[in-house]
C-alpha cells in the first residue's frame, strides 16, 4: 500500500466518508459490459450453483444448478453459460479494423470491440478460472463427453483469467477491486472485498456518513454476500431444506416446484449484488478516464483478436501447467505491464505522481528562467538545446545529468544540468530540453516547446513508454534452455480432471 493511500485511509477513519485516491478512472468501461455474479455450492471448490449475468441491468438471465453435486447437471450448467457469453464474444470478433504493425508494416485485423467480464470481486475471478481449467480439457467423444462449446467456454475462461493477472487489463475485473483503486476506506484492504459495505462508505445513503452505512450494509440478511460463497446461514436455513425435497421428491411434478423455490430463493440472493455491481460501474462512469486507458483497451483488443484467431487456426487448449519457456516469458510480461502500468497511472493523475514526489522520483516547481534560442556547439555541428529553470522548494533527489519528464509535455524529454540553492530554503533545478524540437538549429521552435515563465511543472525520471523484454522468440529458444518447446497436446488423463 502507497503513502498516500494510508494517509487516505486514515483521513477516512476521522471523517467516517471515503476519500477519492485518483482524480481520473484508470480503467476501461464498456458501453455493455458482460456481468456475471455466481455462487457456488459451500464446502466445494467449483460446484455451480447459480450465475446471474448478462448486459443489461434490466433484464439478467438466472442460470442454477438443482443438485450441484450431480455431474450432468453441472455440464448443463456450463454449456447453458455457454449459450450466453459465447455468442457475445462472437459478436465483438466479427467487427474488426485494419491495423499496421511492426518494422515490415505487416496489416492485421484486430476486434473494434473486446468483451469486458466483470464480477464482484476477486474471488469472483477465481471461480471463474477454475471453472475454465475442469471444462477445457474435457472430452466431446466417448462415455462422459460434453458439448463442445462446454470446452470452448473453457478455453476462454482459461485466457480471460490469464488476462485478467496482466496489470492494466480490463477484459475481466473485479468490483471491489477497481472501486477500492480508487477511493480509500476508513477500514483494511480484506474489509474492502465486501462490495455492499465497499459501495456505502463511497456513496451512503442521504443523512448517514459512510461508515455507519457500512456497518448496516454487513447484515447478510439485507445484503447476501457477493459470492461465489453463499451466506451459511441461507444454506442451514433454506438451501439444504430445498435440496433435500429436490432429491427426495416423489414425482417430477413435486421436483419442479422445489426447483422452482430454488431459483426464487437463489435469486433472491445474486439480486442486490447484480444490483451493486451495476451501482459501481455508475460511480466509476463519473470519473473522466485517464490519458493511458484507451492505449491499454486497445492492447486488450488485440490479445482477443489474436486468441480469438488461434481458436479458429489451432484450438488447442492451455496446458495444465506452463512450460518453462512460456512461464519465463509470461513472467517476465507481467513485470513489465506492472512497471509499465504505475508510470502511466502517474503520468495520469497528479494524486498518484504525488507519490512518487515523496520517493524523489519526481519534483514539481514554477518556471523562472528560459532560455528558448541556446545552440549547444559542442560538438561539429550546433544543436538546438533551449533550457529552463525551475524554482523548487524541495531538494530534488534527482541526480544531475537523469534524464526527466514532465506528464504535461510528454515529448520533449530534458536533462538535469544542474541543481543549486535559492533564496529563504529554495532551490533552483536547470533543464537542457533534449527531444521534441523540430528539424534543424534554423527552423522555428514547435509552438509550446519551452514552457513560459510562471508556468508550474511536474518533471520525473519515470518513462512512459513501453521496453519490451529481449527475450528471444519461442522458435529461437536455445539448446541451452531446451530448445524450442513442443506445443501442448491434450491427453486422456487430462480430462479426468476431478471438480475440486
Amino acid at each position: 500500500m502507497s503513502v498516500m493511500t494510508e494517509l487516505a485511509r486514515l483521513r477516512a477513519t476521522a471523517t467516517a466518508e471515503a476519500e477519492p485516491v485518483t482524480t481520473v478512472r484508470h480503467v476501461h468501461l464498456e458501453a455493455e459490459p458482460f456481468v456475471l455474479v455466481p455462487l457456488t455450492l459451500a464446502g466445494e471448490a467449483c460446484a455451480p450453483l447459480a450465475v446471474l449475468a448478462g448486459t443489461d441491468p434490466a433484464t439478467p438471465t438466472l442460470l442454477t444448478v438443482h443438485q450441484p453435486r450431480d455431474r450432468a447437471e453441472r455440464f448443463r450448467f456450463v454449456e447453458r453459460l455457454a449459450g450466453l457469453l459465447l455468442p457475445h464474444l462472437n459478436e465483438r470478433l466479427a467487427d474488426t479494423e485494419t491495423y499496421v504493425t511492426g518494422a515490415a508494416k505487416e496489416e492485421k485485423s484486430r476486434a473494434l470491440l473486446a468483451p469486458q467480464l466483470i464480477v464482484p470481486n476477486g474471488e469472483g475471478i477465481g471461480w471463474l478460472g477454475r471453472l475454465g481449467r475442469l471444462t477445457r480439457l474435457r472430452a466431446v467423444e466417448g462415455p462422459y463427453a460434453v458439448s463442445p462449446d462446454v470446452v470452448l467456454l473453457g478455453k476462454w475462461l482459461t485466457w480471460f483469467k490469464d488476462r485478467s493477472e496482466l496489470p492494466g487489463t480490463t477484459v475481466l475485473m473485479a468490483m471491489t477491486r477497481m472501486l477500492a483503486g480508487h477511493w480509500a476506506t476508513g477500514r483494511s484492504s480484506a474489509e474492502d472485498s465486501h462490495l455492499a459495505s465497499l459501495l456505502a462508505w463511497i456513496a451512503p445513503p442521504a443523512g448517514l456518513t459512510g461508515a455507519a452505512a457500512a456497518r448496516a450494509s454487513e447484515d447478510p440478511a439485507l445484503f447476501p454476500p457477493a459470492g461465489p460463497a453463499t451466506d451459511p446461514v441461507f444454506d442451514a436455513t433454506t438451501l439444504q431444506g430445498l435440496m433435500a425435497g429436490y432429491d427426495e421428491a416423489a414425482n417430477d411434478r413435486a421436483r419442479q416446484g422445489f426447483a422452482r423455490e430454488m431459483d426464487r430463493e437463489l435469486m433472491g440472493q445474486v439480486l442486490p449484488t447484480w444490483g451493486a455491481v451495476w451501482r459501481g460501474i455508475e460511480l466509476l462512469h463519473e470519473l473522466p478516464e485517464g490519458g493511458h486507458v484507451a492505449e491499454r483497451r486497445q492492447r486488450d483488443r488485440t490479445a482477443f483478436s489474436a486468441y480469438g484467431a488461434y481458436l479458429v487456426e489451432d484450438g488447442r487448449p492451455q496446458g495444465r501447467r506452463d512450460q518453462a519457456v512460456g512461464a519465463a516469458r509470461r513472467l517476465a510480461g507481467l513485470e513489465e505491464a506492472e512497471q509499465l502500468y504505475q508510470v502511466q497511472r502517474a503520468f495520469d493523475d497528479p494524486l498518484v505522481m504525488a507519490e512518487y514526489e515523496l520517493t524523489g522520483e519526481a519534483f514539481t516547481g514554477v518556471v523562472v528562467g528560459r532560455d528558448p534560442d541556446r545552440l549547444d556547439d559542442s560538438g561539429g555541428r550546433p544543436k538546438r538545446r533551449p533550457t529552463v529553470t525551475l524554482r523548487v522548494t524541495e531538494l530534488p533527489r534527482v541526480s544531475v545529468s537523469a534524464v526527466v519528464r514532465s506528464p504535461a509535455r510528454r515529448g520533449h524529454p530534458a536533462e538535469v544540468k544542474a541543481i543549486s540553492p535559492a533564496g529563504r530554503g529554495g532551490f533552483e533545478v536547470l533543464l537542457e530540453i533534449t527531444g521534441g524540437l523540430g528539424r534543424g538549429y534554423r527552423q522555428p521552435l514547435p509552438p509550446g516547446t519551452v514552457p513560459e515563465f510562471g508556468e508550474e511543472l511536474t518533471f520525473t525520471t519515470l518513462d512512459p513508454a513501453q521496453h519490451p523484454s529481449r527475450l528471444p522468440a519461442t522458435e529461437n529458444t536455445p539448446w541451452t534452455h531446451g530448445g524450442p518447446p513442443q506445443p501442448y497436446e491434450p491427453t486422456a488423463d487430462d480430462a479426468e480432471e476431478v471438480w475440486a
